[in-house]
């Protein structure tokens, strides 16, 4: 009997039958929304190579237009492969006990379909840069998920077609990113493995852990810091890890948002529109808000704005070109510090040889 951590068939089925469904859309409008999708992921392609001045092959990653269980589907099959070192790992300690283990997979993969839920219905668009490619292809998949792109632009009421391709120029860019610069893929691939393998299986030590969580809640709730899960399930070794990927995708998603702005509006004529009510709505308020900040799900947020703040600053200091002397290695990527302040950024690169 084979112990896992996480029963991936309850997660998904969990995932299905708790997602909300999708907006009501004719059987042709549904049609006409994934033919575009797919015409504005080419569209974007050329934009985004003017853009960043990074230039790379065509379509060297599938589009793949998707529903919320698609997006379910695709997401577990990610955890999946990111977590199998862990897995076993897992399977050595659980396996005088594949009873006991079997019970705490299966919470825990409904655990993760209820996540899965959450989340399925709220993103638009995703760029997974680990998925395998054919051989001698870079690899990655691009996923725009359908029903979030219809909904969100009848919230916000743009124009379809502006914010479909607005939508597309953000993962275009993701792509771009993973394949101009060969070398970023496996470099977060190690620091994800750095904090799956010094993830503690030990019982006592996890006790110790979410004690020392507990104390840190406390704290929070008397100075107001922060906190969410995520923060209490890591050791001191871990969170350095944590900042380190941090900052690299706050510089993604921040150079993203640059992008995806910086095309203008002779390509997206409503962008400023766009951009504008897609900032509010990004806020969130209420119920939503609060769960996104337990589940660290603000961060992302935080992301966003902070390296777009970084990619600005830099590329008005020393230009696009200069700016991307940050893909020349992962010595030139910036730190969480960095991101909150360039000009440490700017000061440190020229010196790396």
């Amino acid at each position: 009997m084979t112990t896992s951590m996480v029963d991936w068939t309850v997660a998904a089925s969990t995932a299905r039958r708790l997602v909300k469904p999708g907006p009501e859309i004719s059987l042709r409008g549904a049609e006409q929304a994934v033919a575009q999708l797919r015409a504005s992921a080419v569209r974007a392609e050329a934009y985004v190579v003017e853009v960043t001045g990074l230039p790379v092959p065509s379509a060297t990653a599938p589009v793949l237009v998707v529903d919320r269980p698609g997006w379910i589907q695709a997401n577990v099959d990610g955890f999946r492969q990111v977590l199998a070192p862990l897995e076993a790992r897992s399977a050595e300690k659980l396996g005088a006990s594949p009873g006991m283990a079997a019970v705490g997979s299966r919470v825990t993969g409904a655990e993760l379909g209820a996540l899965l839920s959450y989340l399925a219905p709220k993103v638009l668009g995703q760029f997974d840069p680990f998925f395998p490619g054919a051989p001698g292809e870079p690899g990655g998949r691009l996923l725009l998920v359908a029903p979030n792109i219809v909904s969100v632009e009848r919230e916000l009421d743009v124009d379809p077609a502006d914010f479909r391709l607005w939508v597309c120029l953000h993962e275009e860019t993701h792509r771009v990113q993973f394949t101009a610069v060969p070398w970023l893929r496996d470099h977060l691939n190690a620091q994800v493995a750095e904090i799956v393998g010094s993830t503690e299986l030990d019982a006592g030590a996890v006790l110790q852990m979410l004690g020392d969580g507990a104390k840190r809640v406390a704290a929070a709730l008397r100075t107001g810091e922060e906190l969410s899960i995520v923060d209490l399930v890591q050791t001191r070794a871990q969170r350095e890890t944590v900042d380190r990927i941090t900052a690299v995708m706050s510089l993604l998603e921040g150079h993203a948002d640059v992008v995806m702005d910086s095309v203008g509006p002779s390509v997206v004529p409503s962008v400023a529109t766009i951009r504008r009510r897609f900032t509010n709505r990004r806020e969130g308020q209420g119920f939503d808000k609060v769960v996104r900040r337990l589940l660290g799900l603000d961060a992302k947020m935080r992301q966003y704005r902070d390296g777009a703040r970084f990619c600005r600053a830099v590329i008005d200091a020393v230009g696009m070109t200069g700016f991307n002397r940050v893909w020349t290695s992962p010595n030139t990527l910036p730190s969480r510090e960095e991101i909150a302040d360039p000009t440490l950024w700017l000061a440190r690169v020229p010196s790396v040889s």
